[in-house]
């Protein structure tokens, strides 16, 4: 039964940050590989200013440079736009694979607003991978009122898939200063020109 950890997002574009929270999380969660779920379109975000999905996926693709990271435009296949009803039919399709759901500590911030974000929690365990400026503030996040009593210890990490649901684990990671923003600011139409981002700085 392969170890698989799941991060969804827009991509857009994908850039050495994501590449560098999936190698931290398949070292630490001794994961077998890691799929990147490249949005169709985030509920959350708005579509101005989001780049087609072929766009994000092929520059994903570019950007992942290791074996076992997966860039796929899964909830495009499933049908679904909800990470609650993603993971349902992740299950469902994949029922030889063991999965735990990856953020980035930023997201951690937003969760309370997700769909059924409670019902995310019971389903899957949840690691959340800390980023510059956001690690001290993590653990207060809104959806952590609720989650708190669930945390992990991280020298229990790699054995998420033993753990009773709900549970998160906080992993402190060397950091990463790669914003998909900020390369969006300096090159405008890197989609339309079919760059793919590598460089682990931008």
């Amino acid at each position: 039964m392969s170890r698989i950890g799941l991060l969804g997002g827009s991509f857009n574009p994908a850039h050495g940050g994501h590449r560098h929270i999936s190698l931290e999380a398949m070292r630490r969660l001794r994961l077998d590989a890691v799929w990147w779920l490249v949005s169709p379109q985030n509920p959350l975000k708005e579509a101005t200013g989001m780049a087609p999905l072929a766009a994000r996926l092929g520059a994903a693709l570019t950007a992942k440079r290791h074996p076992r990271i997966r860039p796929m435009a899964l909830e495009t296949v499933l049908g679904t736009r909800y990470t609650i009803d993603t993971l349902a039919a992740i299950e469902r399709r994949f029922p030889q694979h063991r999965f735990i759901w990856l953020m980035g500590a930023d997201n951690l911030y937003q969760f309370h607003r997700w769909r059924d974000w409670r019902g995310i929690a019971r389903r899957v365990p949840i690691a959340v991978l800390a980023r510059p400026g956001y690690i001290a503030g993590a653990r207060l996040a809104p959806a952590m009122a609720w989650l708190r009593r669930h945390v992990r210890r991280v020298d229990r990490a790699k054995h998420w898939s033993e753990w009773e649901l709900p549970a998160i684990v906080i992993l402190p990671i060397p950091l990463d200063p790669t914003s998909a923003t900020a390369i969006r600011a300096r090159d405008p139409d890197w989609a339309g020109r079919g760059i793919g981002h590598n460089n682990p700085k931008g």
